[in-house]
């Protein structure tokens, strides 16, 4: 990631400006970040395929279901097996395929690389390294049996990942001068289920170890509750140890791969993470140890310094857990970035929230039908929550970035008791109902909690407002507090070449009875106040 600010950062931007294709990064400004694609901010309107779909027989249903939905970004595997299939000879035709397709689509990509981790296991690991369990060893339980997954330990494994991976972005880098692929995940959801750590002899040795200098920094041992500032895992980690030992060399391991690529080509690279309970602090016997859940970040950052950001996989149910997860993955030092969500019509509402903590992007999984027609119309209907976000979303989509970077943006959802929220706009505040007729009492129209808003504030007094199954209404605040005000005009419109287009203004029964209201379908209002 790199870091600008200032007049530095505006010489930088329009560096880049003047140079489109330059190779996507991702910037940094006072702790808010923004993914720079063609030389301006870009936010992945994305979706995943689903595990086994990135072969050629398959991508023409992975290419409709991508048009259905409206994305602008499609993330897809390359499996090491399929590259790799015999040792040193390296196949790289389906990146050929994806690009091609891909610009015909005019589709950006964000490759997956299924590799030694998948899941906790290694299941993409090439039949030859399979077949050696000697030389590329699984982790060992605490009660001395092999555990299914990859050992972070294992020397052989990591060199053949490594250059793998470091092939695959050389040949990436010749393939693709049109930058059409912004962003590569390194493995996916690493970590081990089933053990806490590897218990093997050569791990017991380097957890009775010491612990490495990068940790011990004031900062990182108090972010992680240590108990001493030096000494073995046990001594400085306590109850933890185990765990922040396990994710220590998970991310060692992960950072070295990452490394290898980016010496090759330095596209922004990232670690997904199957999460933890957000809100209890569960022990690591709870979910996939090693990984990069919220409570070893810190870990993350020292061990793996070539990944650029790590990033949530949301499959949690509820509002106050998932605005939790964004909350803890939203940092200063981490860009947000949710690069897998399950596809269901209660997580399209989070779109609002990751725009407005200028997050890069938002991406359910499992968008295509695995190539099964008969489940072609279930898909489509289920596309449907995301699709018309994205329609509403993809021509103001470099502005809504842009916004998300400067701070411009605030947002609510539905909860699950569909109470009224309240945001502080400066000098005013918008009171957000979810129910009936804009009235703080009114019953919920609808028993599902889908609805949502987004502010953008232009001026003072001047705001773009999207939303769904809504009411709004405002009240002056700070000095201001109590005054009579109205509303100076009300357009509703889109955005087109970079610029609000109206096709209406609102008044009378569409602003006087609780507020402007917004249905089912995303709505975008201009929207200006006066006091009077």
């Amino acid at each position: 990631m790199t870091k600008v600010s200032g007049l530095v950062f505006a010489f930088i931007l329009l560096t880049i400006v003047r140079t489109i294709g330059q190779t996507p990064l991702i910037i940094e400004k006072n702790g808010r970040h923004a993914l720079v694609v063609d030389g301006k901010p870009f936010f992945i309107l994305g979706g995943q395929v689903h595990n086994s779909s990135a072969w050629p027989a398959l991508l023409p249903d992975v290419w409709l279901a991508a048009q259905n939905m409206h994305l602008n970004t499609l993330e897809t595997p390359v499996y090491w097996e399929q590259v790799e299939a015999v040792k040193d000879k390296f196949d790289f035709s389906i990146i050929d395929t994806l690009l091609t397709q891909a610009r015909v689509h005019e589709i950006h990509i964000v490759l997956l690389w299924f590799a030694t981790w998948k899941n906790g296991s290694n299941h993409y690991m090439p039949e030859w390294m399979k077949k050696d369990v000697l030389k590329y060893p699984n982790i060992t339980g605490k009660d001395g049996k092999p555990v299914d997954s990859p050992s972070p330990h294992a020397e052989a494994t990591l060199q053949e990942d490594s250059k793998a991976f470091a092939m695959m972005m050389r040949y990436l880098k010749q393939a693709d001068k049109q930058h059409t692929v912004i962003m590569v995940q390194v493995e996916n959801e690493s970590g081990a289920w089933g053990s806490v750590r590897d218990y093997s002899p050569q791990a017991q040795q380097l957890f009775e170890s010491n612990v490495p200098a990068a940790l011990l920094k004031p900062e990182t041992l108090k972010a992680l509750n240590a108990s001493a500032t030096s000494g073995t895992w046990k001594q400085v980690f306590a109850d933890r140890a185990d765990e922040y030992f396990h994710a220590w060399c998970v991310a060692r391991f992960i950072g070295r791969v990452a490394a290898a690529g980016k010496a090759e080509y330095a596209l922004p690279m990232y670690v997904n993470a199957a999460l933890r309970d957000p809100l209890s602090n569960p022990p690591a016997t709870q979910y996939e140890s090693g990984g990069p859940t919220d409570n070893v970040i810190p870990i993350w950052k020292a061990a793996a310094p070539a990944i650029d950001l790590v990033a949530p996989d949301i499959y949690l149910s509820g509002s106050e857990k998932i605005l939790k997860v964004l909350d803890l993955y939203n940092r200063t030092d981490n860009t947000l970035f949710i690069p897998e969500a399950g596809l269901n019509s209660l997580n399209a509402k989070y779109l609002y929230e990751v725009i407005a903590r200028d997050g890069i992007g938002f991406s359910p999984f499992g968008i295509d039908n695995k190539g099964g027609a008969e489940t072609k119309v279930k898909m489509d209907e289920r596309l449907a929550p995301f699709a018309q976000e994205y329609i509403m979303a993809a021509p103001m989509m470099r502005e809504l970035a842009q916004w998300g970077f400067e701070g411009k943006i605030k947002a609510v959802i539905e909860r699950e008791n569909h109470a009224t929220q309240t945001i502080n706009l400066g000098a005013w505040q918008a009171v957000v109902y979810f129910g009936g007729d804009g009235r703080a009492n009114a019953a919920p129209v609808y028993e599902e909690p889908t609805g949502k808003a987004m502010f953008i504030q232009l001026e003072e007094n001047k705001f773009i407002i999207i939303g769904t199954r809504c009411h709004i209404t405002f009240n002056p605040s700070g000095n201001n507090t109590g005054m009579p005000w109205q509303y100076l005009k009300v357009e509703e419109g889109y955005f087109e070449s970079e610029a609000f287009k109206s096709l209406r203004i609102l008044n009378g029964d569409e602003t006087d009875w609780g507020g402007p209201g917004f249905g089912s379908t995303p709505t975008v209002l201009q929207v200006t106040l006066v006091l009077r």
